[in-house]
């Protein structure tokens, strides 16, 4: 492009950022698309290969931390990850995040111990943790308004495949050639992406001459995500009260002040403040939080319940929450699609929304006796609600913030997604928890169960958590957990005890989803606050064809 051609190109709204051939386009799309695709697998396929890997690696007190540190990296890195793509181009920080993943991936595939795997997992993370959201940057660079939504609406249907299919993946490898080639396999499909990338997306960036990073905000960011993410974490297992949980979680709120207050200092913030007066990006961010702690209770209690109620295989309970991604990959690519040729967003968003928390309302009736297939059918309406908060959002926020941001605002999206998640985890499992407590003592009285019977089974702790995810048959797993002068006592009631155990699982399983319901009715009424507007007019001096030899800095794109 000339120089003369280049001052003279109209700033117009329907224009792509970042111009280039439509071919070029389609292999940077399929590139990004599975590096996300690696991303989030690696979220549930290690799940149905840990079992062999504590037998073979030892360690199971480090069990729950192969999920959490890859939790934890990821996460907490998004948001940087995504600063720096504004600053340095989407290029070197996508490319610098696929190979810290495979090195996670080649040292996670050859841990001799426990320990190792852990660090490894934590490495992975590390680049996992640039693929989602600067995959989705990508595409608000390289599409037009009235494309993008087409394309962020794949994301989404991406997102689902890879928990559907992440644990029967898992489980395949590990019992044909082994657990650690569930992480070798991410090497050869990570170099293809890293050099469809590195031949195809040019090197760009959108921000300033002379990037400057924020190291004080990056290190106050990571000290206080850290602590809040493994107190959320620990709840699982612990009480509020607990140092490891509630303290660690006063302690990242405490060092979250002090980042916000240095952020408003900053020249570039890792978390640019000014988004947040962004009505369009506020409101998001919100609904997205909320809605997110709906969505992760039924991918993490309805397996379980499909486990222990249904008595499924690991494997089988991923596969029974089909009809949930079904109709969230279906809602997703629909709604892409609307909002690319209406440009409308509002009244579709607030619909999914309703549609959710309605789908919800549904799976709050769960029961032990439940027919499967009504339960396909409400899990199928929760998910044609959740879909567009996949799709939508994005594509909300990255028509409505400056371009220089657009990489800070879609990272920072994602992450409160995620965090949204972590904490509605964490908050469901004190519902389930003091459901269960509540729930077992009157089922057991209302199948006939003998007061001092139930005590026994109380005092022998058969009745807990242990007992219900073990393994075999449940009524041979509570006489065997009872004490040896007390089973000829419980013995005759154990069909009785099997089905009270059941129901009271299903109807604490059933309580989680009533926190959703009433985060989607918020996240719906956030979303009456959106206006909607056409994306700011792109700039002349960022919007250059760049396939056709406009800077230097470009690579070939034939």
């Amino acid at each position: 492009m000339s120089t003369a051609s280049h001052q003279t190109a109209p700033a117009s709204v329907d224009r792509a950022p970042i111009e280039l051939p439509h071919p070029v386009r389609m292999r940077v799309l399929g590139a990004v698309m599975i590096g996300i695709f690696l991303a989030a697998l690696d979220q549930t396929v290690v799940g149905t290969a840990l079992p062999r890997i504590i037998t073979d690696l030892g360690g199971n007190g480090l069990y729950t931390w192969a999920f959490t540190a890859y939790l934890l990296t990821s996460t907490i890195s998004g948001p940087l990850y995504g600063k720096l793509s504004d600053l340095f181009g989407r290029r070197p920080i996508f490319l610098f995040g696929i190979g810290v993943f495979m090195v996670g991936s080649l040292f996670a595939g050859v841990s001799q111990e426990m320990w190792q795997l852990v660090a490894a997992r934590g490495v992975q993370g590390l680049g996992a943790g640039a693929l989602f959201p600067i995959a989705l940057a990508v595409i608000g660079d390289l599409f037009a308004p009235s494309e993008r939504g087409r394309y962020q609406g794949l994301f989404g249907a991406v997102f689902g495949l890879s928990v559907l299919v992440g644990p029967a993946i898992g489980g395949l490898i590990t019992d044909t050639i082994g657990w650690p080639f569930v992480f070798f396999l991410n090497l050869p499909v990570g170099a293809f992406v890293f050099v469809v990338v590195w031949r195809n997306l040019p090197a760009y960036h959108l921000g300033g001459e002379r990037p400057r990073i924020d190291y004080l905000g990056a290190a106050l960011f990571t000290a206080a995500l850290v602590p809040i993410l493994v107190g959320l974490t620990n709840k699982r297992t612990a009480d509020w009260a607990d140092p490891s949980v509630g303290g660690l979680i006063l302690l990242g709120t405490l060092i979250l002040v002090l980042f916000v207050w240095a952020e408003t200092r900053a020249d570039e913030p890792i978390v640019p403040l000014e988004l947040f007066r962004i009505r369009s990006f506020t409101v998001s961010v919100v609904a997205v939080f909320l809605a997110a702690f709906g969505f992760f209770a039924t991918v993490v209690f309805l397996p379980r319940w499909f486990q222990v109620v249904n008595g499924s295989s690991a494997t089988e309970s991923g596969y029974q929450i089909l009809p949930l991604l079904g109709g969230l990959i279906i809602s997703a690519v629909l709604a892409g699609q609307y909002v690319s040729r209406t440009g409308h967003y509002r009244l579709l968003i607030f619909g999914a929304l309703v549609v959710m928390s309605a789908g919800l309302f549904m799976l709050s009736d769960l029961r032990a006796d439940t027919p499967i297939p009504v339960l396909w059918a409400w899990m199928f309406v929760t998910g044609l609600g959740v879909g567009p908060t996949f799709a939508v959002f994005t594509l909300v926020v990255q028509n409505s913030v400056p371009i220089a941001r657009l990489g800070s605002a879609t990272s920072n999206l994602t992450f409160f997604q995620q965090v949204g998640g972590t904490v509605g985890l964490a908050l469901v499992g004190t519902i389930f928890a003091s459901s269960l407590a509540e729930e077992l003592p009157r089922q057991l009285a209302s199948t006939g169960v003998p007061p001092e019977v139930g005590g026994a089974l109380a005092g022998s702790g058969s009745g807990g958590l242990d007992a219900l995810t073990g393994v075999g048959d449940l009524g041979a797993a509570i006489l065997a957990a009872m004490p040896e002068a007390a089973r000829g006592q419980v013995a005759p009631f154990v069909p009785a005890i099997v089905d009270a155990i059941y129901q009271a699982f299903s109807i604490a399983t059933a309580n989680t989803f009533l926190l959703g319901i009433g985060a989607s009715l918020l996240a719906a009424a956030a979303v009456l606050f959106l206006r909607e507007a056409p994306a700011p007019a792109t700039d002349s001096i960022v919007h250059r064809d760049i396939a056709a030899g406009a800077t230097d800095r470009s690579p070939s794109v034939s």
